[in-house]
């Protein structure tokens, strides 16, 4: 079996995080439209629930893109972080707007409860642990890679 010579950087934890969040709203997005169909496009209805969380086919729309995002940003560490950003501001908007919207239904076009405002409120939290995780450069040697890489990062 051949192996590769090129070093690889080591993908850090902010990344997998990134990944993992990702998916999980990814994942969310797609089930979320198993309860709600796409009726009531951005409808006030606390029915509409996933797991205890109120949503409406805007709120799935939204969820999705957050997972296509995690998922594509992740594979580089400017890039985890640029996604980390994105969950702190947005999210950050979501907690504050959900602090008016819900009780409000003449403004709750996400249809948030809550708990989503909860949850938002921890996506944000996680959006910053993922943009400021400590910066480390690390390669990861492979057998007869150490002579090819510059000494800086042997």
């Amino acid at each position: 079996m051949a192996h590769s010579t090129a070093p690889r950087i080591a993908r850090g934890p902010h990344q997998w995080l990134a990944l993992v969040v990702g998916v999980v709203y990814l994942l969310v997005g797609a089930a979320g439209f198993a309860v709600t169909g796409l009726d009531g496009f951005m409808e006030h209805d606390h029915s509409q629930t996933l797991l205890g969380f109120a949503i409406n086919p805007l709120h799935n729309i939204v969820h999705l893109v957050i997972g296509i995002l995690g998922i594509s940003l992740w594979p580089t560490s400017g890039g985890a972080r640029t996604f980390g950003w994105l969950l702190l501001l947005g999210y950050g908007a979501a907690f504050v707007y959900g602090l008016f919207a819900v009780d409000n239904p003449d403004i709750n076009y996400l249809n948030i409860n809550e708990a989503d405002n909860w949850l938002h409120l921890g996506s944000a939290v996680v959006g910053l642990l993922i943009a400021v995780w400590p910066y480390r450069r690390h390669v990861v040697e492979q057998p007869g890679t150490s002579e090819t890489l510059p000494r800086d990062i042997r």
